[in-house]
């Protein structure tokens, strides 16, 4: 059974960081690109970051330069590394295996919340 567990999240000031980490298990973690993907209140699911089994990686263009995607294949497990961190940043983040339009995803996602 794929198994997909977000941590990490929390609230945290403007201008601060949070590493969120998704564990992962039931299927070859090392074989598959994984994304994190966010959701604000009152909107639709948000592309955030993927990371490709070659660790190419891929962001979207409000959190380039901000947020780092990387993964851990030993551990079996992705990271999103987020700092200099704003309000709008403020969303539900979850993980997913998959790049593009073939995402899946199991977890209930970590809340990250950026407030002053």
């Amino acid at each position: 059974e794929v198994q997909l567990v977000e941590s990490g999240g929390g609230m945290v000031q403007p201008g601060g960081s949070l590493r969120l980490s998704c564990a992962a298990s039931g299927f070859t973690f090392s074989t598959f690109s994984m994304t994190w993907v966010r959701q604000a209140p009152g909107k639709g699911p948000a592309w955030v970051a993927s990371i490709n089994p070659n660790n190419g990686t891929g962001y979207e263009d409000s959190v380039k330069g901000r947020f780092t995607i990387s993964r851990d294949n030993a551990k079996e497990a992705v990271f999103l590394q987020m700092n200099s961190l704003k309000p709008e940043d403020t969303a539900l983040y979850y993980c997913a295996r998959g790049w593009g339009l073939s995402l899946y995803r199991t977890g209930q996602g970590t809340q990250v919340t950026v407030s002053s």
